[in-house]
């Protein structure tokens, strides 16, 4: 009796061999014949549920954002305005093995999405979520009185810090721990309150 076969579990570990090979290999080799080497699939299998290799990396760029969404999700219950903001940034910098391995294949699809217009709308959209949730937390501090009120300025200056972790931790990890990390994203909200309480 032939195995049947689950297509959108199918298609999950399809995304993550494509994650695997960018990560091993960089996101040039992550063409449709390795990704199916890869999965342990024929390149006709493969093609079932991809067509090309531009919808192969969309889908496997829109499973880790589907992933960072997924533990943001689970954030949930923390009443206090600080302590949410340090658990929410904290949970989107490269602290663990899994993170750090979004973080590179985040970086890789960014770059290339300099010459796929398909993942240039999903690095567009990714982007755009990082910069309202930081508008939101900027927002929600500053009405607790833990920011400043021009939440337009702290909004800018605490994504460009996110982003800059991020790219600095995927460069020198050995520099760039789990623990400093955490602590630039404390100080920050430390160095906000302080600003608030001088009047801004």
């Amino acid at each position: 009796m032939p195995r049947v076969v689950d297509p959108a579990q199918r298609r999950q570990d399809l995304a993550a061999a494509v994650l695997r090979v960018i990560r091993r290999d960089g996101l040039e080799h992550a063409s449709v014949r390795n990704v199916a080497q890869e999965a342990g699939l024929s390149m006709g299998s493969l093609r079932h549920y991809f067509t090309s290799q531009s919808e192969l990396m969309a889908f496997a760029f829109e499973t880790v954002i589907e992933r960072i969404q997924a533990r943001l999700g689970d954030l949930t219950g923390e009443r206090d305005p600080r302590r949410r903001a340090e658990t929410i940034l904290v949970e989107l910098l490269p602290l663990d093995a899994d993170r750090r391995a979004e973080n590179e294949v985040w970086l890789a699809f960014t770059a290339r999405a300099a010459v796929d217009p398909t993942l240039r709308a999903l690095r567009d959209e990714g982007y755009d979520a990082l910069r309202d949730g930081c508008r939101a937390i900027v927002a929600e501090l500053s009405e607790a009185g833990l920011a400043p009120t021009d939440v337009p300025a702290e909004t800018e200056r605490l994504h460009a810090l996110l982003d800059g972790l991020a790219v600095h931790a995927a460069m020198r990890p050995d520099l760039h721990t789990a623990e400093s990390l955490a602590a630039a994203i404390s100080r920050h909200l430390d160095a906000l309150a302080v600003e608030r309480s001088r009047g801004d």
